[in-house]
C-alpha cells in the first residue's frame, strides 16, 4: 500500500492575501515573504496589494512534500 502523502485541494479562490496564505501554510508572515523572495512561492501584484495565486499554494505544498520524500517523509519505515 503507498503511504505517500498528497496534498488537498487549496479552496477555489484564485487569489489569496499573504495573511490569508499565512494562515493555509501555518507559516509566518516573514516566512512567507522569505518564500516569495527565493522564488518558492509564487505571486502577482494588483496595484498595491501583493496577492498569491491558489496554483502557486498548491505547487508550493507539492515541492514541500517531494522535498520531504527525499529525505523520508511519507515512507513505510
Amino acid at each position: 500500500m503507498d503511504t505517500a502523502i498528497t496534498p488537498a485541494a487549496v479552496p477555489t479562490r484564485h487569489l489569496y492575501t499573504v495573511e490569508e496564505a499565512k494562515q493555509l501554510l501555518s507559516m509566518s508572515r516573514s516566512v512567507i515573504y522569505e518564500q516569495l523572495r527565493a522564488g518558492r512561492l509564487g505571486s502577482v501584484k494588483q496595484g498595491r496589494a501583493r496577492l498569491i495565486p491558489a496554483k502557486a499554494i498548491q505547487q508550493y505544498v507539492e515541492m514541500l512534500i517531494s522535498e520531504a520524500e527525499v529525505t523520508g517523509y511519507g515512507h513505510a519505515a
